[in-house]
Parts: C-alpha cells; sequence; structure tokens
C-alpha cells in the first residue's frame, strides 16, 4: 500500500507560480511512476503530468507545456510540480498518483495507469 499526501496548494494570481508537493509512503517510492491529475469544478479528472520512475521521460498535457515542470527526489519519497505563468483555467483541485507499470502505452496519461491516488490540493488562481 502507498499513502500519497499533496501540499503546497493555495491562491495565487494569474501569472505567479506554486509548487506542489506529493509526499509519499513505503520504500518502493523509485519503482513507481507518478503524476500529476487536476479537476476543475463540473470537469471530469484530467492529466497534468507524470514522471517514470527513474526520472528518464516526462509528460505533460499540451496546456501546461513550457509552464509546468515535474521532478521526483527518490530519496525523500516525494514527487514535485512547480506551476509558473498560472492562468485562471489552471483552477483545480490537483492530485498526485503513482502507477506500477514500468511501461504506459498512453504515456501515463490514462486514470487507470494509476493504482494510488492522493486527497488533492486546491489551486485557485485569480485573475
Amino acid at each position: 500500500q502507498v499513502q500519497l499526501v499533496e501540499s503546497g496548494g493555495g491562491l495565487v494570481q494569474a501569472g505567479g507560480s506554486l509548487r506542489l508537493s506529493c509526499a509519499t509512503s513505503g520504500r518502493t517510492f523509485s519503482r513507481y511512476a507518478m503524476g500529476w491529475f487536476r479537476q476543475a469544478p463540473g470537469k471530469e479528472r484530467s492529466f497534468v503530468s507524470a514522471i517514470r520512475w527513474d526520472s528518464g521521460f516526462t509528460y505533460y498535457a499540451d496546456s501546461v507545456k513550457g509552464r509546468f515542470a515535474i521532478s521526483r527526489d527518490n530519496a525523500e519519497n516525494t514527487v514535485y510540480l512547480q506551476m509558473n505563468s498560472l492562468k485562471p483555467e489552471d483552477t483545480a483541485v490537483y492530485y498526485c498518483a503513482a502507477s506500477s507499470l514500468y511501461y504506459s502505452g498512453s504515456d501515463y496519461q490514462e486514470i487507470n495507469d494509476y493504482l494510488y491516488w492522493g486527497q488533492g490540493t486546491q489551486v485557485t488562481v485569480s485573475s
């Protein structure tokens, strides 16, 4: 069992930055690909970014490319999402998730790729 706890959300003005963290329990963090998803009110949960277990590959939704950066620290069992140039449309609850798949045909963009989920952290971007 892997437990995920997100932090770092909050209220920020458009153009600002936030850094989300996702701390995980368990000794096998380094074996999991990690992803970030978000869900805005009235919308389905959608892919934001993912990073492979060895940090060899990172993946981003088109809407966040060039603005967001995912990273991980396997020694600290933590994955990060640096969010810059935030826009009001980035407002959502952000979830981190862990995937045990060594390889994903969808580049870890599918919800079904993930076994474990955090409880989410709210990000609100004001205009």
